[in-house]
């Protein structure tokens, strides 16, 4: 198992110049977490071309939500003209977006 002693993680990052410098910087732990622990969205947006039950269909199917967090879903979706569906990685948004295109539903990753 793997412990750190320190509080605080260095890091150098070597940058290749013509004249061979170097800059080193310092982060805590917690900055490092943050900076690769991104999180993305995938949106549902509104559209002319997909019924209610066709997007409750789809986010009961594909996104596992029971048919009242499907219906809440579409009617955000509707008023607002988009909804928050997930939140995850980036790979894991992008897997999502394409599933829901290939049913015909308008989603991007955010």
């Amino acid at each position: 198992m793997l412990t750190l002693d320190t509080k605080y993680l260095r890091l150098m990052f070597i940058f290749a110049t013509m004249s061979t410098e170097t800059k080193e910087e310092t982060f805590t732990l917690e900055e490092i977490l943050t900076s690769i622990k991104t999180v993305h969205r995938l949106i549902l947006w509104n559209d002319d071309i997909n019924t209610f039950d066709h997007v409750i269909y789809c986010m009961m199917k594909y996104l596992d939500y029971n048919e009242s967090q499907s219906e809440k879903i579409a009617w955000k979706v509707h008023n607002e003209g988009k909804c928050p569906v997930l939140e995850g990685s980036f790979t894991e948004m992008e897997i999502y977006r394409k599933i829901l295109q290939q049913e015909g539903l308008t989603v991007s990753v955010d």
